[in-house]
C-alpha cells in the first residue's frame, strides 16, 4: 500500500496487476488500483477533480484530468473514508502512476491533496515483450 497525507486528508492506494484483463503479446497490460481517501479533519471536504500521471516503462507520460472519480464528487465528512476502485492500461509491464485531487471546503476554499506515487509491476520481463 502506498500513503500520502495532505492538510489531514490520507490518501491511500494499492495497485493489483490484472492478468485476465492483460494481453502481453500485444503489448496490453492492465491494473486495477483501489483507493482509500481518509478525511482525518475537522470539516467536511468534497472531491471536486482528479489530474493523473501515468507513465509507462518507456517513460511516455499520459495526463488524465476530470472532475470527480468514477462519475462522483463524493462530500467526506471528518473520520469518513470514501473508497473506489479505477484502472490503468499500459502498453508496457511496469509504470508508475501519481497524481492530486482537487478537495474543496465548504466555504468553497479549494486545495490540492497529493495522491502517492505507485508503481505498476506485472510479472512480465520489459526485454521479453519488447
Amino acid at each position: 500500500m502506498f500513503e500520502a497525507t495532505t492538510k489531514a486528508i490520507n490518501v491511500r492506494v494499492s495497485p493489483e496487476f490484472l492478468d485476465e484483463q492483460s494481453d502481453p503479446e500485444d503489448h496490453h497490460f492492465f491494473w486495477a488500483y483501489y483507493v482509500e481517501i481518509e478525511n482525518q479533519s475537522q470539516e467536511p471536504v468534497r472531491l471536486r477533480a482528479r489530474h493523473w500521471l501515468i507513465t509507462d516503462g518507456n517513460g511516455a507520460t499520459q495526463e488524465v484530468i476530470g472532475e470527480g472519480v468514477v462519475g462522483e464528487q463524493p462530500l467526506i465528512r471528518p473520520g469518513e473514508t470514501f473508497t473506489y476502485t479505477s484502472g490503468a492500461p499500459l502498453g508496457t509491464p511496469t509504470g508508475f502512476m501519481h497524481g492530486q485531487y482537487k478537495m474543496e471546503r465548504e466555504d468553497g476554499d479549494d486545495f490540492l491533496v497529493d495522491i502517492p506515487a505507485f508503481s505498476l509491476d506485472s510479472p512480465y520481463d520489459e526485454h521479453l515483450v519488447n
